[in-house]
């Protein structure tokens, strides 16, 4: 893996989707931008989901991601949350992944890389998120969850490199 990337972070959501953008260069990270796009909430499924595969496509061209990361699927308790959850996903990663590697972390895995705690509540994550980037306020949830992705993912790739080095 390359000493520096750009990392685009996606929290899927049916009606708010957050998003980071990293720059990794070795052991320094720069927050490059980060935020939630709003999903109108009155519109069928369908409009929201070719709205957020145009708005995809416009932080992917504006970034130029190197990597692309994404929460892994749950198993929701609602099916019909789960479906939408999953076609969410798909339009995530065809929009913004076209261009390059994806890589998928459990939210667990997430809040244990970020907070050291897989049980994190979601307080948690926006506090050590802000500490951890040293931004001046707490991003908004949906934000600070594609940070903590990020954040996971640019350990994640550390710790392989690391591995690589000692073989």
């Amino acid at each position: 893996m390359p000493d520096s990337v750009r990392i685009l972070g996606i929290d899927p959501g049916s009606r708010c989707t957050g998003y980071a953008v990293i720059d990794v260069f070795g052991a320094d990270v720069n927050v490059v931008a980060y935020g939630v796009l709003k999903l109108p909430q009155k519109k069928p499924v369908s409009e929201r989901l070719k709205q957020l595969d145009i708005l995809l496509r416009q932080l992917d061209k504006e970034h130029r991601p190197g990597e692309l990361v994404v929460e892994e699927a749950f198993v929701a308790v609602n099916a019909r949350s789960a479906l939408v959850l999953g076609q969410v996903r798909g339009v995530a990663i065809v929009a913004a992944g076209a261009s390059c590697p994806v890589f998928e972390y459990s939210a667990r895995a997430v809040k244990k890389a970020v907070v050291g705690y897989g049980q994190a509540d979601k307080g948690q994550v926006v506090q050590m998120v802000k500490t951890l980037l040293h931004l001046p306020e707490a991003p908004p949830q949906d934000a600070a969850d594609a940070l903590a992705l990020v954040l996971c993912h640019m350990y994640s790739r550390r710790f392989a490199a690391r591995l690589e080095g000692a073989r």
